[in-house]
């Protein structure tokens, strides 16, 4: 069990949570959440130690399971050393034995040493520890030949898998993983939400794929107002809850004011009269009833809309004989497909697959080695690519890098679009270098919003996105009456706005499936 006891945290005037007191036992599957910038990750950094409170305390188990997010601190070790890491006492005893094992001249004492880490290792289940490693690594997506290699040589997206493993590895007490699902494809989400169902520890998630947290956690521990506030069942549970908790205080508090204001009204009309009993008891029944302070949600949802100037012809797209390669490595070969207009196609598959790859070739960022893609009448596209750097401008702010995309447009109109996306007041002078991942995502919105394109290409939409604006967002592209192609591993917001899946393979295979999410899955399973 981690436990909490008058916890407060604050950064200059901004106050995070103030003597807060909560617990999170064992068997419990907690996710935190909060809008970004309520403190879920500075709580979790907290909660393993990372960082100091204000004020209160934390009880922690010994052995915690935590996902660091540094994927560069472990550049020149062994994959499978540095899941084994995760369990720091075999890890250190495994070393510790390797030393003594390579002396020349063993003594006495270190016979018996050695002895005493036999039984540690063995305790820890330590002869079976690479093949443990080996099956969490595979149950995440790393392909087994990485697993002997250093982690200098994997690609990001892996090596983020690899720390993930560490954290779960050697049967912690206690979990705490900020972004688990980050850089997971949807097999390797699934695999994960499997793992999390069967573990016995407390665990604490952090996560903006409402699917997930809805499969996994049992509680939810709210960060808003200031405090935590932990509700029983998963993620749509508890936004019905506060939801009704908000709405009954409220109501409670407009009928409170009535009967105030009738009271007040009584009272200034007989305060100089022959009833001044009647009075005195007016003025007491006001004071008892006070109402019941509501504090400001630091919840915010970005208002998006998706528009076109114009309409594009009934055959938007028309992929014929598409032939990529990467060296030895086939992508695709002879893949063709038509996207009429106002389709709302979801590209879905592992990592690796070629959804990304896809896009490119679609808009151009990268030549087919055979075949020809061939955009329909009036056809406008707006892309999103997954890697952000260098798609915003430094050296300006983000008004005057929107604006410069319309030089028509009118000051107004631009501080509207940006206020609707959280960008209110100053927030729009902010500068572009400044932005976090987050507020570049937002920023890229307007700037399609801004366009008004007939035709969205999104490479992972949701990456920096919290929950809030992830649901904003498939609203968006379900209301869109333009065509939309999305590569994302966010199967709540698939099923929000998808009509059409294209699904990837690591062999090659491709299924083209006309149809929402729900049906899809239905009619294939095993994907």
């Amino acid at each position: 069990m981690i436990s909490v006891n008058n916890l407060s945290k604050a950064f200059g005037p901004k106050k995070l949570f103030e003597d807060v007191s909560t617990g999170f036992p064992e068997g419990r599957r907690t996710g935190l959440t909060g809008p970004n910038g309520a403190g879920k990750t500075t709580f979790m950094r907290i909660l393993s130690g990372d960082l100091e409170p204000d004020s209160g305390t934390v009880w922690r188990p010994k052995r915690m399971g935590v996902l660091r997010q540094n994927q560069f601190a472990y550049e020149d070790q062994r994959v499978l050393d540095v899941v084994i890491q995760g369990d720091r006492p075999l890890w250190e005893a495994l070393r510790e034995k390797e030393r003594l094992v390579w002396k020349p001249n063993l003594t006495e004492e270190d016979g018996h040493r050695l002895g005493e880490l036999e039984v540690v290792i063995a305790e820890e289940d330590g002869y079976s520890a690479e093949a443990d490693a080996g099956a969490l690594l595979e149950g995440l997506g790393v392909p087994t030949a990485n697993h002997e290699r250093d982690m200098r040589e994997l690609e990001g997206q892996y090596k983020l898998r690899v720390l993930l493993a560490q954290a779960l590895f050697g049967k912690p007490q206690a979990l705490l993983l900020d972004e688990p699902t980050n850089n997971l494809d949807i097999d390797s989400i699934r695999w994960l939400e499997r793992f999390l169902k069967g573990y016995e520890g407390a665990l604490v998630v952090i996560s903006h794929d409402r699917k997930f947290l809805n499969e996994v956690c049992t509680h939810i521990a709210d960060i808003d107002y200031e405090t935590i506030i932990t509700y029983p069942g998963a993620y749509d549970e508890m936004v019905r809850a506060k939801a009704e908790v908000r709405g009954r205080v409220e109501s409670e508090n407009q009928e409170k004011q009535k009967k105030i204001v009738q009271l007040q009204e009584f009272v200034a009309r007989f305060h100089a009269g022959t009833r001044a009993s009647q009075v005195q008891s007016r003025k007491r029944q006001i004071q008892k009833l006070s109402l019941v302070e509501i504090k400001r949600s630091n919840i915010a949802r970005p208002f998006i809309r998706f528009e076109q100037k114009r309409t594009s012809g009934k055959q938007t797209l028309t992929v014929a004989g598409l032939t990529k390669a990467f060296g030895e490595r086939q992508v695709y070969r002879g893949f063709s497909f038509l996207v009429t207009r106002g389709e709302k196609v979801a590209i879905l598959g592992r990592s690796g697959t070629g959804k990304t790859t896809l896009l490119k070739l679609l808009v151009g960022d990268l030549a087919p080695d055979q075949g020809i893609v061939t955009w329909g009448h009036e056809a406008a596209r707006g892309y999103l690519p997954q890697d952000h750097e260098g798609q915003i401008r430094k050296g300006t702010t983000a008004f005057e890098w929107l604006k410069s995309w319309d030089a028509k447009v009118y000051d107004q109109d631009v501080r509207a679009l940006l206020g609707r996306m959280l960008f209110s007041g100053e927030e729009g002078l902010k500068p572009t270098a400044g932005l976090s991942g987050g507020e570049t995502v937002r920023l890229l919105m307007c700037k399609l919003m801004l366009l008004k394109d007939n035709v969205l290409l999104l490479d992972e939409p949701t990456n920096h996105l919290d929950l809030e604006a992830i649901s904003a967002l498939g609203e968006a592209l379900q209301k869109y009456e333009g065509t939309a192609l999305v590569a994302t591993h966010d199967r709540d917001m698939v099923s929000t706005f998808a009509t059409r899946i294209i699904h990837l393979s690591p062999e090659g295979d491709i299924v083209d499936f006309v149809g929402s999410y729900d049906e899809f899955t239905e009619k294939y399973p095993e994907l």
